[in-house]
């Protein structure tokens, strides 16, 4: 278990206990600042503390499908602030400050690095594809890979050589970007098994702040791979990708499991 980070959070604000879609009279919600294919980034009064808004929007392929799903932005907003509590708990730095709504959640300021951070515990989709290895090969310790974030060029992967030779990150951060996912790995994996889920693989962005490293973006079904550990029964956003069917209710079911609150 990694150490407390001295960078956490401040204490809960009464925006805790409030859960309607206005965001709280002393956090006023300011202009767009980015707009993603699942998420909306807005400013605050507060120039270190960003507004996430998970929206409906579904998307795969780099866009190619699209679709608009019921309350999938609430359920990721909620699954995302239950395991990056259950992170910061473990001692993992993160921007997560507080769920303010059904759809948002403010976040701290990060300088975002430009590197997706990938690991696997099971081999599924684009490692199955790159290797010819059937999916489902449950890997003895987990391979650890790095993309660059770049939707144009379709997220290729990248090694350490090419983040350092182009500046990306340096050689310090991209040590602490490795630590810091496989130590997300060692809280959240077991934490998937003991609800009968299989954490297949995930992505995580990290980001700077304060001269230091913290994971950003999110922890939901639209980034990670989560199968049923008894039938493999497919849970996050492969059931969209596949035309599988019932994302928004896979994605409930494994908020239920895990034991996210659904009825605040």
């Amino acid at each position: 278990m990694i150490q407390s980070d001295p960078l956490r959070r401040p204490e809960p604000s009464r925006a805790a206990a409030t859960y309607g879609r206005v965001v709280p009279n002393f956090m006023k919600k300011g202009e767009q600042l980015y707009s993603g294919k699942a998420k909306t980034v807005f400013r605050t009064d507060d120039p270190e503390r960003l507004l996430l808004h998970f929206r409906n929007d579904t998307s795969a392929f780099d866009g190619v499908k699209k679709a608009q799903l019921e309350k999938k932005g609430e359920m990721n907003n909620r699954i995302n602030a239950f395991i990056m509590q259950k992170l910061e708990d473990a001692g993992v730095p993160t921007h997560f400050v507080e769920r303010l709504n059904a759809e948002e959640s403010l976040v701290r300021r990060l300088d975002m690095v430009r590197v997706e951070c990938v690991v696997r515990n099971v081999v599924a989709g684009s490692l199955s594809k790159r290797l010819g290895i059937e999916e489902g090969l449950v890997l003895d310790e987990p391979v650890f890979e790095f993309f660059l974030k770049d939707d144009v060029l379709h997220d290729p992967m990248i090694n350490e050589s090419h983040i350092l030779v182009f500046g990306w990150a340096s050689a310090e951060e991209i040590a602490e970007m490795r630590r810091l996912s496989l130590a997300v790995n060692d809280v959240l994996k077991p934490l998937f098994s003991a609800a009968g889920i299989l954490l297949v693989d995930f992505k995580l962005e990290f980001g700077r702040v304060g001269g230091k490293l913290v994971l950003g973006d999110e922890f939901t079904p639209d980034g990670c791979r989560l199968w049923d550990a008894a039938t493999q029964k497919k849970l996050d956003k492969d059931r969209f990708r596949r035309d599988l069917g019932d994302v928004v209710e896979s994605y409930r079911e494994v908020a239920r499991r895990l034991g996210v609150p659904l009825d605040d």
